[in-house]
């Protein structure tokens, strides 16, 4: 509660990024946040559900980036850089990104919230299939392994995968060498 009197102190009763005045909410900015007023932003609901993907994103609502960017707090530029960089296949974000200045730490601290968003989705097979931990899979081409001086032939079934922090890869058992696959080189079994 101490954080949230100090933020709507500091934003003067209104969402940072996109200056509405209702149904306002604390924002812890992740990947990790203390729960303080330096590491959060207020924000309103529309912001917040967008952020949090329980909405599709408005671009046009989002066209206030290019305000809160600029503001002082490294918190609202973080989220503000995060946006713009979900956003990045529109003309204006793009130019917002080009144009953002953020000291090293603060641009560190963004990048990092952008990694981790992407590392979350879900490890895929060559047909879309989701892969789990344990699952087994076959290589659908002929992989030359790095390093291992042999090539894993197509059809070579790989018993009990394990996923790693890439949802592109996923390392598992071939000719008894523990390697790093591409996941779109297999196919579930």
């Amino acid at each position: 509660m101490v954080a949230q009197k100090a933020l709507e102190q500091r934003s003067n009763n209104t969402c940072e990024l996109c200056t509405a005045t209702e149904k306002l909410a604390v924002f812890p900015v992740p990947p990790t946040s203390d729960l303080s007023a330096q590491q959060s932003i207020l924000v309103c609901h529309t912001c917040l559900e967008q952020i949090e993907g329980n909405a599709d994103l408005d671009v046009n609502h989002w066209r206030c980036l290019t305000d809160s960017m600029w503001n002082q707090e490294p918190a609202v530029q973080v989220m503000s850089y995060r946006m713009l960089h979900k956003l990045s296949a529109e003309s204006w974000a793009q130019d917002a990104l080009d144009m953002i200045y953020m000291e090293d730490n603060v641009k560190t601290w963004a990048e990092q919230g952008i990694a981790a968003a992407e590392r979350e989705g879900p490890t895929r097979d060559s047909n879309g299939a989701e892969l789990q931990d344990g699952d087994d899979v076959t290589l659908i081409k002929d992989l030359k392994v790095k390093g291992a001086n042999f090539t894993a032939k197509q059809g070579t079934l790989v018993r009990g995968i394990t996923l790693t922090d890439n949802p592109e890869h996923i390392e598992g058992k071939v000719n008894g060498t523990r390697i790093v696959l591409v996941a779109s080189y297999l196919k579930k079994a």
